[in-house]
């Protein structure tokens, strides 16, 4: 271990719930590890890794996490993504030895993967500490599309060979995996700025303010076939074009994720680890729309159910925007106390002690 500990954390581009899980436990250890230098390698762009992680760190572009192949926030690709499996182990010791010379020749202590499973193989390969931290892995989502075969059991040895999987919670079970950890919630929590908001858009008080995201996987909603609902704006992506009369793109507020979900009296979105635990986090109401093939959803949904305050609403309702009644509901349903996201400061322990080794 050098004087300057290097951490190299590996953060999926499959959706931005990875980069959600992570953040925070890296913003926490650069607060109690100042000296702890971190490389990110991921396919997220760098303007919203550096969005959320608040230490310094050197990025290193690449995809070396495909996932899944999607064809929206919603669909995956099977077929292409059993193509992509097959190609990626086609020649699997070569990329693992591949991988170990890249961890040796940056100078890794460690490897922190969310959920990438080829840096873990490196990270094995080369002697270097490893842990994985997600809500999911690859091996149960691969087995889950695309059957239980040789590389479904390759990608389950990389996982029960790190130094630890801290399962976050909500999370899929992964009972197989004799390193499991499990971790309490992490999530980000922003600040409520309603009153800014209405202000600066010159809204009436008592609007409903709507924030509308499927996650870090190209998608938009028809904001446009939406009926008009009186007093609810729609805060939606600037890039989305939305023609809508109530749409607002909040872009244009220059406001943190964090803060507008903090500021808001619903959110509107798809199961996602990021979604529904930075929303229970900040007490706001979900409207989601089910994806029932995704097998992470029913963990999620039913800590939601349990911790928040959310319901469900059709894939075509939702196109149509006849989610009227659902948001109705929604306002109308007594408000727990927000969730404390105790998972952060729970990774930052363990991989404290880890890399202080």
């Amino acid at each position: 271990m050098h004087n300057t500990p290097h951490l190299v954390v590996s953060i999926s581009g499959h959706g931005f719930g990875h980069v959600s899980q992570t953040a925070p436990v890296l913003n926490a250890l650069h607060q109690r590890m100042p000296q702890l230098r971190f490389t990110v390698r991921s396919a997220v762009p760098a303007g919203h890794l550096r969005s959320r992680i608040h230490a310094p760190f050197t990025h290193l572009p690449g995809d070396n996490d495909f996932g899944l192949m999607m064809s929206s926030a919603m669909d995956v690709r099977v077929d292409e993504s059993r193509a992509a499996y097959r190609t990626l182990h086609s020649d699997w010791d070569a990329r693992v030895a591949g991988e170990a010379r890249l961890l040796r020749e940056i100078g890794t202590d460690m490897v922190l993967s969310n959920a990438a499973y080829l840096p873990l193989a490196g990270a094995q390969r080369a002697n270097i500490p490893d842990a994985a931290m997600c809500s999911i892995n690859w091996a149960d989502i691969y087995r889950h599309y695309c059957g239980d075969d040789d590389i479904a059991r390759q990608i389950h040895g990389c996982y029960t060979n790190a130094g630890a999987f801290l399962r976050v919670t909500p999370g899929m079970a992964m009972t197989d995996l004799p390193n499991l950890i499990p971790v309490a919630p992490i999530a980000a929590v922003g600040t409520n700025r309603r009153a800014e908001i209405i202000s600066r858009l010159k809204l009436s008080p008592d609007v409903k303010l709507a924030l509308v995201s499927m996650g870090g996987i190209a998608n938009r909603s028809p904001v446009e076939q939406w009926p008009r609902l009186d007093g609810v704006r729609w805060l939606v992506q600037q890039g989305w074009q939305s023609r809508h009369p109530d749409a607002i793109a909040h872009d244009t507020l220059q406001m943190s994720f964090n803060d507008l979900l903090a500021s808001s009296d619903v959110f509107i979105c798809k199961p996602g680890y990021g979604s529904f635990v930075e929303a229970a986090c900040s007490g706001v109401p979900v409207l989601y729309v089910n994806r029932p093939d995704w097998p992470e959803s029913p963990a999620l949904i039913a800590w939601l159910n349990r911790y928040g305050v959310c319901r469900a609403v059709s894939r075509d309702a939702l196109e149509r925007g006849d989610i009227a009644d659902e948001l109705e509901e929604l306002w109308n349903a007594a408000r727990p106390e927000p969730v404390i996201p105790q998972g952060i400061e729970q990774a930052a322990d363990w991989l404290e002690m880890r890399i202080g080794l």
